[in-house]
């Protein structure tokens, strides 16, 4: 006998929830680029019409590099408000790439219009709104998916135009992460001004 279809996830239930607590404007935050040897740390804040179906919308892990970029367009176009920022290599430096991610998310909550945020993870306690963590939220909320998709599209851009600065380091295929080609890259260039020294010392 075969198994019954596993229902789709429901990605706007907890924004449902938090309507019937009477909040309106729900925003999904996320971050892209934790992992990686170099460059900035990017987050994202999305508000989207509540219920919006969004075909595809998903945790950007789980989308292809083409669908993602489709659906960039798509959640810019339908949001009610988004926003994009960043944390510097200088701030992981300065303040460890865990605290740089959250102020990534803050600066971009901070730039959109929302009286609640629902932020991927655990952990994060600066925002200028209500708000609760939810660990993989990415995969749960349909704002927080959306956040995930600006996050990672707007980061990979970012790495591409790394690439033509710094083409010996393969940033256009990697993305900063510590690929093989990436770690031989460091060991006979070194590192250079966007890589995160506490993150690559042990290579080089």
């Amino acid at each position: 006998m075969p198994k019954p279809n596993k229902p789709a996830q429901d990605l706007w239930l907890e924004e449902r929830r938090l309507r019937e607590s009477g909040y309106s404007l729900i925003c999904g935050a996320d971050e892209a680029g934790r992992g990686p040897l170099a460059g900035d740390v990017y987050a994202a804040a999305v508000v989207l019409p509540f219920g919006l179906e969004i075909p595809g919308l998903n945790d950007s892990k789980k989308v292809s590099e083409k669908r993602r970029e489709e659906l960039f367009d798509v959640i810019r176009e339908k949001a009610l408000s988004y926003g994009v920022a960043t944390a510097s290599v200088e701030e992981i430096e300065k303040i460890n790439i865990r605290n740089a991610a959250f102020l990534a998310m803050e600066r971009a909550i901070k730039q959109i219009d929302a009286d609640f945020a629902i932020i991927d993870g655990n952990g994060f306690n600066s925002c200028p709104i209500p708000f609760m963590t939810l660990v993989k939220g990415d995969g749960k909320s349909a704002n927080v998916a959306a956040a995930s998709i600006l996050a990672k599209v707007s980061r990979d851009r970012y790495m591409l135009e790394l690439d033509k600065k710094y083409p010996m380091y393969g940033f256009a295929k990697h993305k900063g992460y510590g690929t093989k080609l990436h770690i031989d890259a460091l060991k006979e260039y070194g590192a250079c001004e966007v890589h995160r020294s506490l993150f690559v010392k042990k290579f080089i």
